[in-house]
């Protein structure tokens, strides 16, 4: 599995959003300049991100987005899957066809299990908890309090 740049992105963009609009609607045009994303891509992101509840816009002069609800309950798996990204380390999909298109590969029932945790994990983590620091789960793992690398702070 890979996340791609669309995930990733989408990710970075919302805890932008969340950090930025304590003060009011963000603009696609302030994401874009603070993340190095293009507002044409940010465009295609927060239609999706809109269509699935997680941010509404406000139009008009000073209008941008903010988020639908509360940044804690938002986590990284809505956001990834808001944004049509598939998370799936099978050769088939998950569908058990791997082998010779009819049967489940041999290894088929270790990537589905390790499907499952990515899920789990990122259903664990609260958009809430990004936007702060990094997530407590990871400064476990590694054993670091430092920010986030790929979401620039707040100014």
């Amino acid at each position: 599995m890979r996340l791609t740049t669309k995930g990733r992105f989408a990710v970075t963009a919302m805890i932008d959003l969340t950090r930025h609009q304590e003060t009011g609607p963000v603009s696609l045009a302030g994401i874009s300049e603070r993340q190095d994303i293009s507002v044409a891509y940010l465009e295609q992101l927060f239609s999706k991100l809109r269509r699935k509840n997680l941010v509404k816009s406000i139009r008009g002069p000073g209008g941008g987005y903010i988020l639908a609800g509360v940044a804690s309950d938002i986590t990284v798996a809505d956001i990834v899957f808001a944004v049509d990204e598939p998370l799936d380390v099978t050769r088939c999909g998950g569908n058990g066809n791997c082998a010779k298109g009819s049967i489940k590969c041999i290894s088929h029932n270790l990537w589905a299990s390790l499907n499952e945790k990515i899920i789990d994990y990122l259903e664990s983590v609260p958009l809430s908890e990004l936007s702060q620091t990094m997530p407590s789960k990871a400064k476990k793992k590694i054993g670091t309090d430092s920010t986030l690398l790929f979401a620039k702070p707040a100014e």
